[in-house]
């Protein structure tokens, strides 16, 4: 697998496949690829590239020249999947679009991940994940009801797009096992965050209806909300099946509202969510955290804490999981991020290497596709690797 993709759907969807397994090759431009210094960095190295490059050979190589591109027209001749982002037609203009990439190889998969796709008005548009989450609908639904639309202090639209990209590679090679035939997936990063907003479209569709923000509460069931407790810490407390909610009320102390009519119906206790909010919120409020999720938890009730980054590294649950993984790094030592996000009983995958030093593969890489010391060295001059 060939990923020549920046910032940050198409590199994350490269890591997702080379953390099971996939012989992943980063092609990066030879000034070092934007992530290096994108976001913090400890001695000037940067930390998001240790993540988001881990897994994968590193080399640089600049494909907007012509030797450049002969030795990526030899790379593609025995990869099965080609990642990249840029804009609608660049490729082309460097003679490596589909067309030239799949008479070299006719199995080749090229992923092709952008902000709007590779057709219609907006093709041609700079595309990021904060537009996508802005024009998908999912800003206008999220916030207080009045207060302005909020957007997600991550990348949600490209963690999603990278889901979905890793899981449409896969879906192509499949069908290649089949056919023999390569294919382009052609990924707008508008499109996916669109899937997540469950029957939205179809109540708009049949109904008229759009739904409006509600902060933290649902129009689907109540309590649904997140409270402080007394020693200044959050939970969140979520009832979306019934039996739930009745427990919750009978644990806070509140059961009389079990036999209300309207209790029954998650739309219409939606509907009470001051009322419910109160009762739940006042005895949350007088309770510790961990006196909180430990009532919950005996009353097979639903609650979580709201943690931050610190929270994470030191919960058990984490811990038994090895959610947060440590790995050697060659610039920095022992560092610790994400693991793998599933296991599989009989091939887990495992986080082998974190990001590499630019450049740290070229000679071995390109060795093996006939690049020898003295045309790595005459390329390096020209500044091509």
């Amino acid at each position: 697998m060939l990923d020549i993709a920046t910032l940050f759907a198409g590199p994350l969807a490269a890591t997702l496949l080379a953390d099971y397994g996939a012989d992943v090759t980063k092609i990066e431009h030879p000034k070092g690829d934007p992530v290096r210094s994108h976001g913090a960095s400890k001695d000037g190295v940067g930390l998001w590239w240790k993540m988001l490059s881990r897994n994968k050979k590193a080399i640089t190589l600049y494909l907007g020249s012509p030797e450049g591109q002969d030795v990526f027209r030899r790379m593609v001749a025995d990869a099965d999947v080609v990642i990249e982002n840029f804009r609608p037609g660049t490729l082309e203009r460097w003679g490596l679009g589909y067309d030239e990439l799949s008479a070299i190889n006719p199995g080749l998969v090229l992923a092709r991940i952008t902000g709007f796709g590779q057709l219609g008005p907006y093709a041609k548009r700079p595309g990021f994940g904060t537009l996508a989450e802005a024009m998908s609908g999912f800003a206008a639904i999220t916030g207080q009801p009045d207060g302005p639309p909020t957007l997600p202090p991550f990348g949600l639209a490209d963690g999603v797009s990278a889901l979905t990209a890793a899981f449409g590679i896969m879906t192509a090679l499949r069908a290649r096992d089949r056919t023999g035939r390569g294919q382009v997936l052609d990924l707008a990063i508008i499109e996916p965050m669109i899937t997540l907003l469950g029957p939205q479209a179809i109540t708009y569709d049949q109904l008229g209806q759009l739904q409006p923000r509600t902060g933290n509460r649902s129009a689907n069931n109540a309590p649904r909300n997140t409270y402080r407790t007394k020693d200044g810490s959050w939970v969140a407390v979520s009832t979306s099946a019934q039996s739930i909610a009745e427990r919750v009320m009978r644990l806070v102390g509140r059961p009389e509202y079990v036999d209300e009519p309207w209790f029954a119906s998650g739309a219409e206790r939606a509907e009470h969510a001051d009322e419910l909010d109160e009762a739940v919120g006042g005895w949350i409020a007088e309770r510790t955290r961990d006196e909180v999720t430990d009532a919950f938890e005996q009353a097979q009730a639903a609650v979580a804490p709201i943690y931050d980054m610190s929270d994470i590294f030191e919960d058990p649950q984490f811990r038994a999981l090895d959610t947060i993984t440590t790995v050697e790094d060659e610039e920095l030592g022992t560092v610790r991020f994400q693991n793998v996000p599933f296991r599989l009983s009989d091939t887990p995958g495992a986080v082998r290497w974190s990001g590499p030093r630019k450049g740290r593969d070229t000679a071995e890489v390109l060795g093996a596709y006939g690049v020898d010391a003295d045309a790595l060295a005459a390329l390096a001059e020209r500044g091509i690797v």
